[in-house]
């Protein structure tokens, strides 16, 4: 039986999935590492059917350290292929991929539109080839689930050449939205054809509008800075503002490490950017940075709806979605116009369903598994291999 190996980096942490792959693909050893290059970096592993162990990480272990760290907790296991989730693909480029040196080139001229994410996922790649040389390595992009997006809604107001040199909305988090809405339609066929917004809060957060399985709006644009303000990234800015932070004398790179690390949650309460601990601090400076992130994910909501006709069906995941109930609940209220009825009961038991029976849109809270996702796409792939 071939095993998979699913990489996951995000911009502080790194999810490992080994995959027996059959019909239905197999978990047999898992790794997840937070904090990375942080105060409290930590990495947890767990074989099938054995207890989890874990170790904490020094705060200088860079992603490659880690992955290496991992990688020694499986022993002699063969690993025939490894995909990688790589947030941007751009135009050209979509998923289930192989990698070879060329479409690495290319990959690597898009760092600049994920500068979180796209370098760390490329440093991993090249990782991978050093220590599995024998496994084929594959790629799945954050932006392949978008490539539905009508021009309506990628198309930029700025004039030739830069639409045609690729300046447009591409949108994010495309892995992880067709997983949910994979499960969601699973558990509930009626809703195959709904209208449907999809909500990933996290670190990142952006939502989506999906109609028919197909992404038809997304809050994420050209970057993954546009849309919702997030952790530490700033969300939508007026182009005004960059105007004139240029001219203050804020350089490209400044305007980098300003845009995506310190601003957005952290900026706003001037204490952080992770959501519990801002729930959890009595301050007026916190409180106001939660109220600021359900008010702008509530407005979000209502144009994703306005961006199908209607919204059927409303659901919540991501780190922020799955485990903060007030946050989840402050923003349902302020949805209530559009039809969402609140069970508060499910609600604070993090109930899969969130939503009254008789609620005009059911609204759901639903753990994304993006491994799983990919780990599907790439045994899709290699059965039709076999086919041909």
């Amino acid at each position: 039986m071939k095993h998979l190996l699913a990489v996951n980096a995000g911009s502080s942490s790194l999810k490992l999935v080994l995959y027996a792959m059959s019909d239905q693909p197999q978990p047999v050893w898992s790794a997840h590492a937070t904090g990375i290059a942080g105060s409290h970096p930590a990495l947890q592993w767990q074989h099938k059917n054995r207890a989890a162990d874990s170790i904490r990480l020094l705060s200088t272990d860079t992603y490659a350290d880690v992955l290496q760290q991992a990688l020694a907790t499986l022993g002699e296991q063969r690993i025939d292929a490894v995909v990688h989730r790589i947030v941007h693909g751009g135009a050209a480029h979509h998923g289930p991929e192989r990698l070879d040196d060329a479409v690495i080139r290319e990959l690597e001229a898009l760092v600049a539109l994920a500068p979180l994410h796209q370098p760390v996922g490329l440093a991993l790649v090249a990782l991978c080839f050093q220590q599995l040389p024998d496994a084929t390595a594959y790629a799945c992009y954050d932006t392949d689930f978008h490539r539905s997006l009508p021009a309506l809604e990628y198309r930029v107001p700025l004039p030739s050449p830069w639409p045609e040199r690729g300046v447009r909305h591409y949108g994010f988090h495309g892995i992880s939205y067709q997983y949910l809405f994979h499960r969601l339609t699973a558990a509930n066929p009626a809703l195959s054809d709904a209208r449907v917004v999809l909500a990933h809060l996290g670190a990142g957060a952006s939502l989506c509008a999906v109609q028919g399985g197909q992404s038809c709006a997304t809050s994420m644009g050209f970057s993954a800075l546009e849309g919702v303000p997030m952790a530490t990234r700033s969300g939508r800015l007026d182009a005004g503002i960059i105007l004139y932070l240029l001219r203050q004398g804020l350089d490209a790179e400044a305007l980098e490490d300003l845009l995506y690390r310190h601003s957005g949650l952290k900026a706003l309460s001037g204490l952080s950017g992770d959501m519990q601990t801002l729930l959890a601090h009595d301050s007026d400076a916190a409180r106001f940075a939660v109220t600021y992130f359900c008010d702008r994910v509530a407005r979000e909501i209502a144009g994703m709806a306005s961006a199908m006709g209607g919204m059927d069906a409303l659901v919540f995941s991501g780190g922020i979605g799955e485990h903060a109930a007030p946050v989840r609940e402050r923003i349902i209220k302020r949805c209530e116009w559009l039809g969402v009825q609140l069970d508060a009961d499910a609600n604070q038991a993090h109930a899969d369903k969130l939503s009254r029976p008789s609620s005009p849109v059911a609204c759901y809270r639903l753990i994304s598994d993006e491994a799983l996702s990919m780990a599907m796409q790439v045994r899709h792939l290699w059965g039709a291999k076999a086919q041909a």
